[in-house]
């Protein structure tokens, strides 16, 4: 099997040979799990695994028999592997070891879009970031069977990976169809070819795959048919009375579980530490104090107005500055929180009342 050192790269190695590669294969699971041990010596593997109640990465370290496929959705959202929950930003860490990703879902993708446009903006560059996305190798997969708060289509996206993937990855009959869609997915293709057994997909392949996507997508369109558009919510945001903040906002405990587990918020706290370190650590805006300015003064004291604030920022704000939608339907927020607040249901009685 060939190696790749350092002055024979992945990528160099499927640049100069791309006319060979064929970008879609299809590869036994036991054979798949064979090339993933051949990389551990080069690179951290993520993969999901089946937990009991829920699905998270873990480092793979051979075993495949608990990897979870076409499942939405990991606990951990992908922003944490490009924006660690803490980090020292100015002493270089393992943290930048290369990874390969496998598994992320189609919401965590789109969110990656504006994340990039944050922290690698060319004026204000964030340099760990930087790194961290460059050391990735991100391997999407297809949504089969989307979780209960799932809505991601009511948003403009699809439930399979558009964006920011370097393969894309298919488990049908219990075999694994990957598609290279980068340079960095075709250097992995190149190389199971170069030393694996795997077969070219056939067209039959490919229209399973397709019927499989329009299926999921019907159903969540059905499911969340009441659900008003991405578009259609930042408005009634804007222009909605203080009651329904301070009514659903009664529950909240402030815990910031929303903000921390959703895969675009990104507010942070940077820490000064003796010897001029500084550490960033992930901050959330439903916190008590976040919002605390020169004086004591808060904007935010309030429960209701935090709450609010949220979603102004969220609906409003980041598109406004950012161009692009900053919650990608994930239903993360709704799953975590233990006061039981959903806010798809307080978007839906907002739309029947404009209807009304």
């Amino acid at each position: 099997m060939k190696s790749f050192g350092k002055d024979n790269n992945l990528i160099n190695f499927i640049v100069k040979n791309r006319t060979k590669m064929n970008p879609v294969l299809l590869m036994e699971r036991n054979v798949w799990y064979d090339f993933l041990t051949s990389l551990l010596n080069e690179i951290d593997v993520f993969v999901p695994v089946n937990k009991g109640q829920y699905i998270d990465y873990v480092k793979y370290t051979g075993d495949g028999r608990n990897i979870v496929y076409n499942r939405s959705l990991p606990v951990t959202p992908l922003k944490y592997f490009v924006l660690p929950f803490k980090e020292n930003v100015v002493i270089s860490k393992k943290i930048h070891n290369k990874k390969l990703i496998i598994g992320v879902p189609a919401c965590d993708l789109a969110a990656l879009s504006l994340l990039d446009r944050i922290y690698l903006d060319d004026r204000f560059t964030d340099n760990n970031y930087r790194e961290n996305r460059e050391n990735m190798i991100i391997v999407g997969t297809d949504c089969y069977q989307p979780a209960a708060n799932c809505h991601c289509t009511t948003y403009g996206l699809k439930p399979y990976p558009e964006s920011n993937a370097d393969m894309i990855l298919s488990d049908l009959d219990s075999n694994i169809v990957l598609k290279a869609v980068s340079d960095k997915g075709l250097a992995l293709v190149g190389r199971i070819k170069a030393g694996f057994k795997s077969t070219l997909v056939t067209q039959g392949t490919l229209d399973q795959i397709d019927r499989q996507r329009e299926s999921v997508i019907n159903t969540l369109r059905e499911k969340n048919r009441d659900l008003p558009s991405y578009g259609e919510t930042g408005p009634m945001i804007a222009g909605s009375e203080d009651e329904i903040w301070e009514r659903y906002s009664s529950s909240c405990v402030s815990c910031g579980a929303c903000a921390t587990i959703c895969p675009t918020c990104t507010c942070f706290l940077l820490i000064d530490r003796p010897g001029f370190e500084k550490v960033r650590q992930t901050d959330a805006c439903q916190y008590p104090g976040f919002g605390k300015i020169a004086a004591g003064e808060d904007p935010l004291r309030h429960k209701d107005v935090r709450f609010r604030n949220r979603y102004m920022c969220k609906f409003l704000w980041k598109p406004e500055n950012f161009g692009h939608n900053a919650c990608t339907g994930c239903g993360r927020c709704i799953d975590c929180c233990p006061g039981n607040i959903n806010k798809n249901e307080i978007f839906m009685e907002m739309i029947k009342a404009v209807v009304n």
